[in-house]
């Protein structure tokens, strides 16, 4: 029994340690196109994201590979392309996260919502 701390400790140490703020970031990267998408007059500031993803001590191309892989996964594979399964499984979560959360508030007011929470990554076109 001394063995499953011992055995537990290594499970964590073995955790890419990017794993939780990735999904974060992958979230944030997925509603901030999502509000491009589904809010009018909305655009997105990429240049913000990869500088987010810097600031979270990701590795370099994550912004790109995030962008790929939710274009992928939101036309079958006609666009964008396949990332790693991690970043798949999170695009997944994050996909079913925000549909949940458009049917929960209705898209006027998740529109309203994401202006203030992804204040820096996404703004009004000009």
């Amino acid at each position: 029994m001394r063995a499953a701390p011992l055995l537990f400790g290594l499970v964590l140490l073995a955790t890419p340690a990017h794993a939780a703020p990735r999904s974060e970031y992958v979230t944030m990267v997925l509603q901030a196109f999502a509000a491009k998408v589904e809010c009018p007059g909305t655009d997105v500031v990429y240049q913000d994201l990869v500088q987010k993803a810097q600031e979270m001590q990701l590795p370099d191309g994550t912004t790109e590979q995030v962008r790929k892989a939710i274009a992928f996964m939101h036309t079958g594979g006609k666009m964008g392309e396949r990332a790693d399964d991690g970043v798949m499984r999170e695009v997944a979560v994050a996909t079913k996260t925000t549909d949940l959360d458009q049917k929960r508030l209705g898209m006027t007011t998740w529109c309203e919502t994401q202006k203030s929470r992804l204040a820096g990554f996404i703004r009004a076109k000009n």
